[in-house]
Formats: structure tokens, C-alpha cells, sequence
């Protein structure tokens, strides 16, 4: 039935095994993720401060018991009790005192750091950038424009989430496109044009059947512009995302404030004034407004 997902005992989205524990992802949507970790007797793990003050995760012990000291007072924790953290302001380390398993619901994603899918997805990614000299960490300074943009603009942590997520692998499908023309320093023909036109959606196919599957339509949508110009679909104004209006603007800015085959790089303010001069045909008002103000708190412009 459309909708619902029904597992069988011990299947998972994905599973991550290491020396002495393991994590399995058993659900994912609009930032929240559902894991099961197991860990071995007398290792010690840790609950950190999240950059997310909203972000809340909750502990539920399935088995074997736990001890940790909250204000120089030691608790013990065994099966059916559970624990909340949120807003923390400071590292909490706990010891297991048997081998110990709980499910951890997070209402951010966190499985994104040590699955091996994502990594995989990654590492087509950098191989990306070793093709384009000229981009060499395009991809993580867009997700870090990105997410300060929808912090700006007050984004709940699921789009967060995901807007970090699809900024990461916005340009994978360029693995497609030979180097000679990700470095051509002169004009592309319509024919070279057309092979670039192709990524967001060669992209988004290569997320298909992952489970980030529902980047998909951001991933495609990042070259959408507002007044339909964009590609590949060429759609308009709320036709596209918010999220990848997002990514669009954060990947233009770098695009003009770094190096190219073709040009030096421009400085932030130049930058800003072309997104600003190009608002309501093909970026949005409020997330341009938004980044503005991302630049000047940071000094940059």
C-alpha cells in the first residue's frame, strides 16, 4: 500500500558494522532518522552537542544496561528506560556494562556520517572534482552556504537536513560529462552545452533505489530558473523546490567567487549584485535577501 513500509526482523535500510559496534538505519523521512546501535560490554560512547539547538534525540534500551554521571550523580539504565537529549551543552560519555542495544530516533540526520552508501555516492563526487580542477570542494562549500541560508530563513531541521544532504551531491551526475569539456576555457558548442544540461537529472537517477532517493528532486531541480530559462524541465517560479532554489543560489556564488578555466574569480559583493540584479528571473527574492545577510554578518560584504 502506498504509504506504508512493513520489515521483517533484522532487515534495514542500510547497515554500518564496525570493531565493536554496529548501526542499523531503520527508517528515514524529512530529517528524522530511526537506528538501532548495538555495542559491545566496557566500550564507551558518547552523546554530543548538536549544532541543531531544536534537534532532539531519544534513547530507548532494547537490551543490556549503560551507566553514565550527570551532575556527579551516576546513573545506571537497563532494558525499557529511556532518555532524551536536547539542546545539550556539553559532551555526556557513557560506559556499557554488558553488551548493550537501543533504538535511537534522531529528528536530524546522522546515519549520513558513517553509511557506506553515502560514502560511495561521495567518492563520485570528489572524482568529480579531481576531473574539474577548477571546483575542488564546490560541493562542501555550497552545502555550507546552503544550510546558513535555511538557517536564515528559520527552516525546520528536515529540510536542513536534506538541503545539506542534496548540496553535497548536487553536481554527482557530472561524473557523465568528459573532462575536456568541464575545463574548456573557451565557449562550449550547443552540443557540449547539451552534455552539460544533462546533470541534475543524471544525478538525480544515480540517487534512485538509494536510500536518498528523496534528494532526487532537489538534485534535479538546482538549474531550474524562476522565469523557466533553467533546466532540464524548465520550470517556473513555485514549480521549483524551495530547496533547490536554495542550492541555486549558493552554487552560483561560488561558481563566480572561485577561479575558472575560463575567468578569474569575482569578489563576494560583485557576486551578490549579479544574484541580486537576476532576482525574480531566476532566483529567488527571499533566499537572495537571506544569503545578503549571511555575508554581512559574516563580514564579507
Amino acid at each position: 500500500m502506498k504509504g506504508f513500509r512493513a520489515s521483517k526482523k533484522g532487515t534495514s535500510l542500510e547497515k554500518v558494522k564496525f570493531d565493536v559496534s554496529e548501526i542499523s538505519l531503520l527508517a528515514r523521512g524529512n530529517g528524522a532518522e530511526v537506528l538501532v546501535h548495538s555495542i559491545e560490554k566496557n566500550r564507551l560512547f558518547y552523546i554530543y552537542p548538536s549544532d541543531n539547538p531544536n534537534a532532539m534525540e531519544f534513547y530507548f534500551i532494547l537490551s543490556g544496561e549503560v551507566t553514565c554521571e550527570i551532575d556527579g550523580e551516576k546513573l545506571i539504565f537497563g532494558p525499557q528506560d529511556h532518555f532524551t537529549a536536547q539542546g545539550l551543552t556539553e559532551p555526556i560519555h557513557f560506559t556499557t556494562l554488558s553488551d548493550f542495544t537501543f533504538l535511537w530516533v534522531v529528528t536530524e540526520s546522522v546515519f549520513v556520517h558513517v553509511s557506506k552508501e553515502v560514502s560511495s555516492l561521495m567518492d563520485i563526487v570528489k572524482q568529480v572534482e579531481k576531473k574539474d580542477r577548477y571546483t575542488y570542494m564546490h560541493s562542501d562549500r555550497v552545502a555550507e552556504y546552503a544550510a546558513k541560508i535555511a538557517k536564515q530563513l528559520h527552516l525546520n531541521a528536515g529540510q536542513l537536513g536534506m538541503i545539506a544532504e542534496a548540496s553535497l551531491l548536487h553536481d554527482i551526475g557530472k561524473i557523465h560529462i568528459p573532462e575536456n569539456i568541464l575545463n574548456k576555457p573557451s565557449r562550449l558548442t550547443d552540443e557540449e552545452f547539451a552534455m552539460i544540461k544533462k546533470h541534475p537529472a543524471d544525478g538525480a537517477k544515480m540517487l534512485k533505489g538509494t536510500i536518498y532517493e528523496e534528494l532526487c528532486p532537489i538534485i534535479a531541480q538546482h538549474h531550474e530558473r524562476l522565469d523557466g530559462t533553467g533546466y532540464p524541465l524548465g520550470l517556473k517560479k513555485d514549480e521549483i523546490l524551495l530547496e533547490s532554489r536554495i542550492i541555486a543560489v549558493s552554487d552560483t556564488f561560488d561558481a563566480m567567487t572561485e577561479d575558472r578555466a575560463y575567468r578569474k574569480a569575482f569578489d563576494a559583493k560583485y557576486a551578490l549584485d549579479e544574484l541580486k540584479r537576476l532576482v525574480h528571473t531566476h532566483y529567488d527574492k527571499e533566499v537572495v535577501d537571506a544569503f545578503e545577510k549571511v555575508l554581512i554578518e559574516e563580514g564579507k560584504i
